[in-house]
This record gives C-alpha cells, sequence and structure tokens, in this order.
C-alpha cells in the first residue's frame, strides 16, 4: 500500500526541478529580468495588501523555502518543520522580552537555537526515509509541542508570550508598515542562501542522494551526513522565517509548534511546486493572502477551501504552479527554436 508522503517523496525523487532548471537554463536577461520583478513585487506588497498580511507572507515564505530544500532537493517530506519554526520563535521572543537585543540579533539567536535543535532530531531521523522519516520528525515536534505547553514558567503554556518588543536600535517599528521593510533584508538574505546552497556542489550532491541514494553512496558520498547537514540548514532557514513571525505578531502561541504548521508549510510548496525553490514563496503568497481574505470574509471553513485548492493542484498541476508555468515556457522555447 503506498502512502501520500511516499508518493510525494518519490515524485521528487523521479521528477528533475524543472522550474528551477528552466530558469536556471534561461538566457542572462531573462534571469535578471525575474530577479528585477521579483524583487519590484517585494517592494510594493505592503502598499497592495495590508502591510501584517505582506509580513505573513515574507514568514512563510522562509519556511516554505526551508521545507522544498528538503522536500524537492533531497526526498525527505518532513512533518516536524513546526518544531524548527516554533522552537526559533519562543527563543526569540524570550530574547526580545527578556534580554532587550534588537530584533535581528533575537531571531539569529531563535535560529540558532532551531538549529541545534535540528542536529539530534535530524540525526536521529535521516536514518529513515519515506513515510517512517516523515512519521520520525513528526513525532519529534510533537514532544517539542508538548514541552512547551508544560514548561509554563518560561513560554507562559496556552497564554503564550506576549509583548513581543520590535526594538532595532531606537528606531519606531510598531507600524507594520514600516517593520515589513525592516524585515525584507533579512528575508531576502534567507532566501539568497537556500538558492546559493541549491546551486552549489554540495546541492549537486544533494539531487545525486535524492535520486540514487545507493550510487551517491557507492561514489564514497557520506549519505546520512549530507542529509543531516541539510536538515539542519533547513531548519535554520525555517527558522529565521519563525523568528520574524514572532516579532511580526509580537505575539508567540502555541500554535507555532502545532503539527497542523508543518502540514501548512507542505501544503504550501506542493502547491507552489516541488523542487522549484521560488515555488514556496508564491505558494506562501497564494495561501497566506487566501485565508486572509476568507477570515475578513467571515468564511469559517478556511481549511475546507485550502484543502480542496491543494488537491485539484495536485490532480491537475503535478509539478504545482511554477513549475507547471516554467515547464511551460521550456516547452514553448523549444517549439519556438524547432
Amino acid at each position: 500500500m503506498t502512502s501520500t508522503v511516499d508518493t510525494a517523496a518519490d515524485a521528487s525523487r523521479s521528477t528533475p526541478p524543472s522550474g528551477l532548471i528552466a530558469v536556471a537554463r534561461a538566457p542572462g536577461w531573462v534571469r535578471y529580468a525575474l530577479l528585477a520583478v521579483g524583487l519590484a513585487v517585494a517592494a510594493w506588497l505592503p502598499n497592495g495588501l495590508y502591510p501584517a498580511v505582506a509580513v505573513d507572507i515574507l514568514c512563510w515564505a522562509l519556511f516554505a523555502v526551508a521545507v522544498d530544500l528538503l522536500l524537492g532537493f533531497t526526498g525527505l517530506m518532513s512533518f516536524g518543520h513546526a518544531a524548527f519554526w516554533g522552537t526559533s520563535a519562543y527563543v526569540t521572543g524570550l530574547v526580545a522580552i527578556h534580554a532587550g537585543l534588537p530584533f535581528p540579533l533575537a531571531v539569529l539567536a531563535g535560529a540558532l537555537a532551531a538549529a541545534l535543535l535540528a542536529v539530534p532530531i535530524g540525526y536521529l531521523a535521516v536514518k529513515r526515509t519515506g513515510i517512517y522519516f516523515a512519521m520520525v520528525t513528526l513525532a519529534f515536534a510533537q514532544m517539542v509541542y508538548y514541552v512547551a505547553n508544560e514548561w509554563r514558567s518560561v513560554t507562559q503554556g496556552e497564554n503564550g508570550l506576549q509583548g513581543v518588543p520590535r526594538s532595532f536600535f531606537g528606531l519606531d517599528l510598531t507600524d507594520d508598515y514600516y517593520f515589513y521593510y525592516a524585515i525584507l533584508p533579512i528575508v531576502l538574505l534567507g532566501l539568497a542562501a537556500a538558492w546559493r546552497i541549491v546551486h552549489s556542489p554540495f546541492g549537486r550532491v544533494l539531487v545525486g542522494i535524492r535520486d540514487n541514494p545507493a550510487r551517491a553512496r557507492a561514489l564514497g558520498y557520506p549519505v546520512h551526513r549530507y542529509k543531516l547537514t541539510a536538515f539542519v540548514l533547513s531548519g535554520f532557514i525555517a527558522g529565521l522565517g519563525g523568528g520574524l513571525f514572532a516579532v511580526g505578531h509580537r505575539f508567540v502561541s502555541l500554535d507555532v509548534l502545532h503539527w497542523t504548521t508543518s502540514g501548512k508549510a507542505v501544503i504550501v510548496v506542493v502547491l507552489g511546486g516541488i523542487g522549484t525553490l521560488w515555488g514556496g514563496v508564491l505558494g506562501a503568497g497564494i495561501v497566506v493572502r487566501l485565508e486572509d481574505w476568507l477570515s475578513f470574509s467571515g468564511f469559517e471553513a478556511i481549511g475546507l477551501v485550502t484543502g480542496g485548492i491543494f488537491v485539484l493542484v495536485v490532480v491537475l498541476f503535478r509539478r504545482g504552479i511554477w513549475g507547471t508555468v516554467a515547464d511551460l515556457a521550456r516547452r514553448l522555447a523549444v517549439t519556438r527554436r524547432g
């Protein structure tokens, strides 16, 4: 019997990340044009949307890219990344509240805590694949959720951490509009780091391990070590997003550690396109904007709508939105040259 997790993982192994390849093989002016468009959209976003929604899109974009780094380029489906997102959120909140550090340093502390947590979890999890890997990561994430819920003297339990400051060298960032532009460079650095990882020799080895781990092992690559490194890097990037999410909301609740948060991140990646990297950014924008619109409209069954869209995308666009569009553009270019 084949599980959904195995199917998604198999798809990421058997199908190359065509969206990313199409962009990488495009002429230089096309790549620069896409970069310029992306930066222009990022600069415009809080002017076209409610700034708080724009902040959430940036945070979830980092989270989705972190998950895609593991799923799309290593072939590992994690249902426990909320552990890193939430751990960073709590550490960021605690550092910002008690140490009074500028929020970038607090976010960095949270991301480092997430990466540190990813080491033992990843060490045990990467020895498994498919549904077993997913269940191990989910189990560890639930353990972290339980600890956060019971350690009330630190996390405040169900009440959460309230009043997380946005201190930044005396600047007033209480307005979400200005806070968006304050965190935008951090998000861009996180996305650039993910892009560099994927396009490095290390990233190419990860793709080789994803496609054929036995061959990679026969060639002398320490497969488990590479997987663990990817797992820790993914946890760090997810931690960046979680820390920014905590400062952006100025509140940290147990929801950041709930398993549904991990599930939402996976949905965002599949919607945008597994193994496309930038598909996660697009998927984050769609999902966050859709949820905001539905909640503003008074619609309560938001999960029903997002779940239905997820099913349609999986059935009709096997490569996700970004992957499908990039693949169509590649085929059109081949047809014109032919």
